[in-house]
């Protein structure tokens, strides 16, 4: 062993006094020299102050995706609800208008079924429209508490780099 590091170390200043580089010196020069430079540069920042600053990130990243979580939930109750009431208005109105009909002329009780069916069809594409809508609106608002939250993340990077510099 000893005689393979002396050796190494004989060619390496052969190498070296020749004036010539080997490829073993170029190539720890590609990967050694970055890496001294990077563990120079951790070394030289406040550990605290990063770590804090990791941390104080962290915990505004939950916080923000607690804030989406409550109003993508809080969109989906008001979206529960809402179909929940025109299900009972569509349940009342077709009540009484079964009530509402005569026993008498057929026809006439076909006749106010087919208004029905189209008043009810017409009706049920508009509460598709209101619920698709609070459900993109509630979505939304979720989605810009994440989006804030990405672009503070940003911000916050970029003054860590810029003051380390």
């Amino acid at each position: 062993m000893a005689t393979s590091r002396t050796s190494t170390t004989a060619a390496k200043k052969a190498g070296s006094t020749r004036g010539g580089s080997s490829a073993a010196d170029d190539v720890q020069d590609a990967f050694v020299r970055p890496l001294k430079g990077m563990a120079e540069r951790l070394q030289n920042l406040p550990l605290a102050g990063a770590a804090g600053a990791i941390v104080e990130s962290g915990r505004k990243d939950l916080q923000a995706l607690v804030q989406a979580n409550e109003k993508s939930y809080q969109g989906l109750q008001a979206v529960v609800q809402r179909q929940t009431e025109m299900l009972k208005s569509s349940i009342q109105e077709w009540q009484s208008a079964v009530k509402g009909m005569s026993g008498g002329d057929p026809r006439e009780n076909l006749s106010k079924l087919d208004a029905m069916g189209k008043a009810a069809f017409k009706q049920a594409l508009d509460d598709i429209r209101e619920l698709s809508e609070m459900a993109a609106r509630s979505q939304s608002e979720a989605f810009e508490v994440v989006r804030k939250r990405i672009g503070e993340n940003v911000d916050e990077v970029s003054k860590l780099l810029r003051s380390r510099k």
